[in-house]
């Protein structure tokens, strides 16, 4: 049983890790000579440029950025939440309120990245003061990536909590 512990453990401290990664890191669109996630976009890898108010799309940055934070923020309660179910909850119980959390936070992710991946096209073409022509052309970077794996896991481990018994 503490195998199964730990590998439930180490599992979700690799979900929080992505989401951190993925929520904090540049690297949600690439390309040749350039790098952008929903917080700001750099060229040449020292010019970077913070978007702010006058950015045409910048509520749906907003947007993702609220949902990927509150995801990181989820899956870090409910982390805490299984630690202090792990010692008070009577054997047989279920780690229902863990799951619930962990569930939200995979919501919030793929919420996240379903908006950028929707709107990724009008971010990156309708704003040249902040891309300019060559950021229309690139790829989706690591970042990115990340998130959906991240999304995958914050599920994997929210329906493991929700069938995962307390035994001795």
């Amino acid at each position: 049983m503490l195998v199964l512990l730990f590998s439930i453990i180490v599992f979700h401290i690799a979900s929080a890790t992505l989401l951190f990664i993925a929520t904090i890191d540049n690297a949600w669109w690439v390309g040749e000579g350039f790098f952008a996630d929903v917080w700001r976009v750099c060229t040449n890898s020292s010019n970077c440029t913070e978007f702010t108010d006058s950015f045409d799309d910048y509520p749906t940055l907003q947007a993702v950025q609220a949902t990927m934070i509150l995801s990181t923020i989820l899956c870090c309660m409910a982390f805490l939440i299984f630690l202090l179910q792990l010692f008070r909850l009577k054997q047989g119980e279920r780690f229902v309120l863990t799951s619930i959390i962990q569930l939200m936070s995979c919501l919030c992710v793929m919420i996240g990245a379903s908006i950028y991946t929707d709107r990724r096209q009008d971010l990156h073409s309708n704003n040249p003061e902040f891309y300019g022509a060559m950021m229309a052309e690139g790829s989706y970077g690591y970042s990115y990536i990340l998130a959906w794996v991240a999304f995958a896991f914050t599920f994997v481990s929210g329906l493991m909590y929700l069938i995962l018994r307390k035994r001795k």
